[in-house]
């Protein structure tokens, strides 16, 4: 009995260790940060006011004890892999921290292997990915979403190019990657990575030899994504250097915020240097729990440090990590470690590897974590499939006098900029639309509060080298002087006059591209820009597509567009000229048609109409005189049947139109000289196989071979408007396709040639830039000056206006008037033609079929076929008057007796009197068909 009493205490004993062993009293986690920077000192107290919260409250663990060991890694790698050695050698379940990128890509392999979570909130680099470190979990917004909102940004205020300057680690170097993809989405870029030493390394000549350089740059939009230290000393040394001036835009990360937030007042020099900066802060929504957190922070910190951002997220980590211990607990999990098979070899030696061990919960734990809803002092918690936090945000600050944040908006991943709080958009659908996209007015530095241009002419001592077309034809549009570069020209006075509205000195070379011998081909001298060997054309080329995808053009400057000119011959007044208004076929289906409308009213007139009757010769000679009188409106027949007037007002609707044309044409054949050529444009040449010419180095080659798919064999090139005129005239060619400038200026001195057809390509000349250039944007606008105050014009009449021929200004491509202009008037014509015979014709087989019923009462019931036709053909040669009176006396001549016999009662004399007297009615009630 006593044997058994000492074994069930030993077991009790034994069990109440183990369970105590499973479930501990005190739950273990770490923290790496470097306390002597601003969020390491403000991650401390935050983490450190977290856990007297919840060892506060017995619900949250159950009454077991919650206990953080701080570990100082003093911005050390080193001792942050020594200090996360130290928290796997004492079972700890988790670990808030590194604080920066380049440890948590290091200390993730060491928490993949034991299976221990490690939770960070400002080690934010992208690229440390959930599918290669599962057990890292980023508790802020990461950097992909801050390097979105500075893309927007620039978006929103209309740059194109940013300066990136970073401190060269992890964290900066994969930020301004994203910043580049992002950017590059909208069609902007980054122009140049400005990389600076890590920033415990980092020194002021450092800084000093980089924004010499940037200085030099075009881009005056500077983007500083680092750390405090090296943000202030990069700031500290731009005011010096000039660079916190009017025209310069500085974008700060949320280091800056951070800063400010917590360092507030600043010293004078330091609000001075970050004057009129731009800068993010992550954005945490108003609410009674962070008031009165933010009321508590004096006396946490003891006034030593204000509270930022970083801080409300360094609280919520700590509380997110006691919720899911919580539900590990809960779920009836225990908390056990067991030994790294993998370190078993590794023995040996000073290090105590053996006491590292894997936390066998490890994924439960995690799991938990990812499950996470709750709201902390930062919003709403909550981890997306690819472990983001929803919806992330940001408050874009103003730094304005004294160093003070003024917000001047929002952004957030759904619904972009803004100045309304992202919490109550939450609420509506999304709308990313420009017009929805905002802020509020800015103080840039220098003070001024007019948006920045974005970029200036670099200072660096280099021309704009501007690649000019060597012309040897045409030479008014662009020259060279021989035995110098100089260049004269139409095009160059253009970009002169353009320049010098420019707000800014450019300072330039024209440099010649040709040999001096041929006219250069302009798709290579575009090739040259974007090789980089000039850095714009100016001169007399065309705005065409291919262009287009490899260079940005100015507005145009000049209209242009391909033409045909051709040989032309005078045609002289002839006895015949009276005919030459209308084709051929236009002729012969007017004439037709004259015949056919008089014919169709002959027959809707025919038994009606007196003036339509009579004779076989008088009835024809009437259907010739009225369709032909009709033409002058001199008809004097009238019409009477409705069908009949109607044809007839639609007619003389026609011969109104036709006479009006024919009198035009006409008259301008007999007034104006006339010029004929066999090519009537350019569907002319596409059907014919003769040769054409173009100009040397025109894009008119390319198009008529790909577009328009003639031969290159037909096309035979040519180098002046001598050329041109000397192929013309030999009929080498049979016609010139070229640019409506250059044909205006050859036909000033050829007046035997013309343009055939109109222009079958719209475009215009402008002066050719590298992609998303600035420059080109400006030049556009000093285009469009010069066309409104008409120094445009000005210098178009001083270079291109020249003496026309004395004939240009009567001659006229008057051409002979086609079928297809009279087509829809005519198919109107004959539809009403159609109709109206087939609604006559109807309605006479119906009165034929009454009639012949009559007949067949008072005649020989049988009759054959062609007397029936015979009988029809005579019944519509019948007047309706004459019908009429020859059915009533037929009925008046029939026996008595049909209506006397005795046999039939009453109801059967009625029933015939009544069938007598519908038969009448269809003369009747139909002649106003007639």
């Amino acid at each position: 009995m006593n044997l058994w009493w000492l074994v069930s205490i030993v077991s009790f004993c034994i069990g109440t260790a183990v369970q105590g062993a499973l479930k501990p009293e005190v739950l273990n986690i770490g923290a790496i940060f470097s306390f002597g920077t601003v969020n390491g000192q403000v991650s401390k107290i935050a983490m450190k006011a977290a856990q007297d919260d919840i060892n506060l409250d017995p619900r949250v663990l159950g009454g077991r004890k919650l206990s953080i060991t701080m570990h100082d890694a003093k911005f050390n790698g080193f001792l942050s892999i020594m200090g996360a050695l130290q928290f796997m050698e004492t079972d700890t379940l988790a670990i808030v921290g590194p604080q920066s990128a380049v440890m948590a890509h290091v200390l993730s392999h060491l928490a993949n292997e034991l299976q221990v979570p490690l939770l960070s909130f400002t080690a934010l680099d992208p690229t440390l990915s959930p599918l290669q470190y599962p057990f890292f979990v980023q508790t802020a917004p990461n950097d992909l979403y801050l390097m979105s909102a500075i893309a927007e940004m620039v978006s929103c205020f209309g740059w194109g190019e940013v300066i990136a300057i970073f401190n060269d680690d992890d964290q900066g170097r994969n930020g301004v990657t994203a910043l580049g993809d992002k950017l590059a989405e909208i069609r902007c870029k980054i122009s140049y990575k400005s990389a600076l030493p890590p920033d415990q390394s980092v020194t002021e000549t450092d800084v000093r030899n980089e924004l010499v350089k940037v200085r030099m740059m075009e881009s005056r939009v500077i983007v500083v994504h680092g750390y405090s230290r090296t943000g202030l000393m990069v700031f500290d040394v731009a005011q010096r250097l000039g660079m916190m001036d009017s025209g310069y835009v500085w974008i700060a990360t949320t280091w800056l915020s951070t800063f400010i937030d917590s360092k507030s007042p600043l010293s004078l020099k330091t609000a001075k240097s970050i004057l009129g900066a731009l800068t993010l802060r992550p954005h945490t929504p108003d609410s009674k729990r962070r008031r009165d957190f933010v009321s508590r922070w004096n006396t946490l910190s003891n006034g030593s440090i204000g509270l930022n951002p970083y801080g409300l997220y360094a609280y919520d980590t700590v509380w997110m990590i006691a919720r899911a211990l919580k539900l590990f607990l809960d779920q009836g999990n225990t908390i056990s470690f067991s030994n790294d098979t993998k370190l078993n070899g590794l023995g040996g030696g000073t290090l105590n590897l053996g006491a590292l061990s894997i936390f066998d919960g490890g994924k439960k734990f995690l799991a938990n974590i990812l499950q996470t809803n709750m709201t902390g002092l930062s919003g709403p918690i909550h981890f997306n499939q690819d472990r983001s936090l929803l919806h992330p945000s940001y408050d874009i600050i103003n730094v304005i006098e004294h160093g003070y944040p003024q917000q001047i908006g929002y952004w957030s991943n759904y619904s972009g900029l803004s100045v309304v709080p992202p919490e109550k958009l939450y609420r509506k659908p999304a709308n990313r639309s420009s017009s929805n996209q905002h802020l509020y007015s800015v103080v840039w530095p220098g003070g001024v509060t007019s948006k920045p241009r974005g970029w200036v002419f670099p200072n660096n001592g280099k021309q704009l080298r501007i690649g000019v077309p060597n012309r040897v034809s045409y030479r008014d549009f662009v020259f060279k002087v021989n035995g110098t570069d100089i260049v004269h020209g139409y095009c160059i006075d253009v970009f002169l006059a353009a320049v010098r509205l420019l707000p800014y000195a450019v300072p330039y070379k024209f440099i010649p591209y040709g040999d001096g011998h041929k006219n250069p081909t302009y798709s290579e001298l575009i090739n040259q820009i974007t090789t980089g060997v000039f850095d714009a054309a100016v001169g007399d080329i065309a705005i065409v597509t291919n262009r287009t995808k490899a260079v940005d053009f100015t507005q145009p400057y000049i209209e242009s567009g391909l033409v045909v000119v051709a040989p032309v011959r005078k045609l002289n007044s002839s006895a015949w000229a009276f005919l030459r208004p209308f084709t051929p076929l236009m002729w012969a289906v007017t004439g037709v048609f004259f015949l056919v409308v008089g014919t169709v009213v002959w027959i809707l007139e025919h038994r009606l109409n007196d003036e339509f009757r009579g004779p076989p010769r008088k009835q024809i000679v009437t259907v010739l005189w009225f369709s032909f009188s009709t033409m002058f409106f001199a008809h004097r027949e009238n019409t009477v049947s409705t069908l009949g007037r109607v044809v007839l007002i639609i007619w003389l609707f026609v011969v109104l139109i036709i006479t009006s044309s024919y009198t035009a044409s006409l008259t301008s054949i007999l007034t104006v000289q006339q010029l004929s050529s066999p090519i009537k444009g350019i569907d002319t040449l596409m059907t014919s196989n003769d040769c054409v010419g173009y100009q040397v180095g025109s894009f008119a080659e390319n198009y008529l071979i790909e577009e328009l798919s003639i031969p290159k064999s037909r096309l035979v090139a040519l180098g002046s408007p001598e050329e041109y005129a000397i192929a013309l005239e030999n009929r080498t060619v049979a016609a010139v396709v070229d640019e409506r400038p250059y044909i205006d200026l050859f036909l000033s001195d050829h007046c035997q040639f013309s343009v055939r057809g109109q222009e079958f390509t719209k475009s215009g000349w402008g002066f050719a830039f590298p992609r998303d250039s600035p420059l080109a944007i400006d030049m556009s606008t000093a285009i469009l000056t010069l066309s409104e105050n008409g120094e445009l014009q000005r210098i178009h009449d001083k270079w291109l206006r020249k003496k026309a021929c004395s004939s240009e200004s009567s001659q006229s491509d008057s051409e002979q008037l086609q079928i297809q202009s009279f087509r829809g008037l005519f198919l109107i014509c004959g539809i009403a033609c159609f109709l109206a015979l087939l609604a006559y014709f109807c309605l006479m087989l119906r009165q034929f079929k009454k009639y012949s019923a009559e007949e067949s009462d008072s005649s020989v019931p049988s009759s054959s076929r062609s007397a029936r036709l015979q009988t029809f053909l005579s019944f519509a040669d019948e007047k309706v008057d004459r019908a009429k009176s020859k059915l009533k006396r037929k009925r008046e001549d029939m026996p008595s007796n049909v209506y006397m016999i005795e046999a039939e009662p009453k109801n059967g004399s009625a029933r015939i009197n009544r069938d007598i007297s519908q038969e009448r009615e269809p003369y009747n009630n139909e002649t106003w068909l007639h």
